[in-house]
């Protein structure tokens, strides 16, 4: 069906055909000699103006105030908004007025795409501006934009700000709420930082497949597709641990990826479908080099990121300076719940959780179970950058026993604002232990847990080859950047998270 385009698309699909008539090209191919943007300007003119005395800017038309044969106009770059002051007679030098009469001041809407070249200046009323010689039409906005208002004590009106259009129209939500921009530039540069860290340690970044046979390295539920060529279902993968690893067993010595994830599971404030994690894989480290590793690399990338070790999350300080504080989590649970847990069977372990009011399942595990209790009870307590370590061996099915209780592993997840950043092992390199436990695994499967890991055989071949004392660690870059950006959903950090099928309009 048809869309029933609204008044002021109709007006602006008939600005369109008024300018082919008059000969403009509503969408010229050209290349646009942008020589400054908004926020060089405002910055650089008050110390150099001499060198602003020839200039082109672009951007989205934001303003526009007709006064007469003289008026003034706002555009927005990437940088931020400059005004731009347009003289109907320098504009028109000669008697055709045309360019200022019916094209700037009849049809140049609001949101279209406009080069402005000139010089800059500053107003009586002392506005940085540029002072436009030339107009040039880059492309035609055939709807309107938002009108978000500010007034001068700050106060938004006509905000966009309904999640859903502001998701799923992402591109106007750029264009009209400030810092959304910001959130992504921090984003991009929490992962140059981090990828600058990693390179100069001399490790090395590389991609491991997507689509696989076995979705293996977590516990997690896979989706599922099919390869028509080779006629084998294959899997969106749920980590990329196994492939990581098995880079180890060919002889690098740190290897680590970027990678996107998949997990066909629920979606919250905490979690979407498809998420984005780092994991690093160096080979004779452990997972305390790793706590140590992890420290400086964290307090490197808040200094850089925000200039300070020190953040502030939901009007909460949180300090990045070392040492973090290391706590078992058997212990962590003892402290918040009064539950001696060490060394007690499943039965046990179900009888205590429904003691204290935490919800399991027949089908959970050990594991889980302990996992359970952890997450309603205790996680929420460490705000400040906190290891939680030592986990129970059913836990972490790929993490090597711990030295001192072969009953623990040495593990350790850092949690901070109450979330779980970073997973992180001394990587079990044993692979009769390794297959044993990929066996555990496939008795929960059998019980109904959905999540429970694939045995990969491949992978325990590998192992089976030797691989070095390895540490290993994976960081959901996701959490990561609502933690340096002070945003409380994941969808507000991701460009275009997960939503439903849109209804036609």
């Amino acid at each position: 069906m048809e869309r029933q385009l609204s008044e002021q698309e109709l007006f602006r699909r008939q600005a369109l055909g008024e300018l082919r008539t008059l000969g403009v090209d509503p969408y010229p191919a050209a290349e646009v000699p942008v020589t400054h943007h908004a926020a060089d300007i405002l910055s650089g003119y008050p110390a150099n103006p001499e060198g602003y005395t020839s200039v082109c800017v672009a951007g989205r038309l934001m303003a526009k105030r007709i006064m007469g044969k003289a008026s003034f106009a706002s555009i927005q770059d990437s940088t931020g908004r400059i005004q731009v002051y347009v003289n109907r007679d320098e504009i028109c030098p000669g008697d055709d007025k045309a360019l200022y009469n019916d094209v700037f001041k009849k049809h140049l809407d609001l949101g279209d795409f406009v080069a402005f070249y000139g010089h800059v200046f500053t107003t009586q009323t002392g506005e940085i501006s540029v002072h436009a010689t030339r107009i040039e039409l880059l492309s035609k906005s055939l709807r309107p934009l938002p009108t978000v208002k500010k007034d001068a004590d700050g106060t938004v009106y006509d905000a966009f700000s309904d999640p859903e259009l502001r998701y799923r129209q992402r591109y106007v939500d750029l264009v009209v709420n400030e810092g959304v921009r910001d959130v992504f530039v921090k984003r991009t540069k929490i992962f140059s930082t981090m990828r600058r860290i990693f390179n100069e340690a001399g490790y090395l970044e590389v991609e491991t497949p997507i689509l696989q046979p076995i979705p293996g390295g977590a516990a997690a539920r896979p989706f599922v597709t099919h390869h028509n060529a080779l006629d084998i279902p294959l899997y969106l993968r749920v980590a990329n641990e196994l492939y990581l690893k098995r880079l180890i067993v060919g002889g690098f010595d740190g290897v680590y990826e970027f990678a996107k994830d998949f997990r066909n599971e629920g979606m919250d404030r905490t979690h979407n479908p498809e998420f984005t994690v780092m994991e690093i894989y160096v080979a004779y480290k452990d997972y305390r080099w790793m706590m140590d590793f992890t420290e400086k690399a964290l307090a490197q990338i808040a200094l850089e990121v925000t200039g300070s070790h020190e953040i502030t999350v939901g009007g909460t300080p949180i300090s990045f300076t070392a040492p973090f504080a290391r706590v078992p989590i058997l212990e962590a649970i003892k402290t918040h719940t009064g539950l001696d847990l060490i060394g007690k069977p499943e039965a046990e372990l179900r009888a205590a959780a429904k003691s204290i009011g935490v919800e399991v399942s027949d089908e959970m595990g050990s594991g889980k179970i302990i996992d359970a209790i952890f997450g309603d009870r205790c996680e929420h307590h460490y705000v400040q950058p906190t290891f939680i370590t030592d986990y129970p061996v059913e836990m972490s099915p790929l993490c090597k026993r711990h030295r001192d209780d072969d009953r623990l592993t040495e593990r350790f997840e850092l949690f901070i604002n109450g979330k779980e950043i970073a997973n992180a092992y001394s990587e079990l390199n044993d692979p009769i232990d390794q297959l044993e436990r990929f066996e555990e695994q496939l008795k929960l499967s059998a019980k109904g847990d959905d999540e429970a890991m694939f045995i990969d055989l491949d992978f325990v071949r590998a192992l089976e080859y030797g691989m070095p004392p390895t540490s290993g660690m994976g960081i959901g870059m996701d959490r990561l950047t609502m933690l340096f950006t002070d945003q409380s959903s994941i969808q507000e950090v991701l460009f275009f998270p997960q939503m439903r099928p849109e209804k036609a309009e």
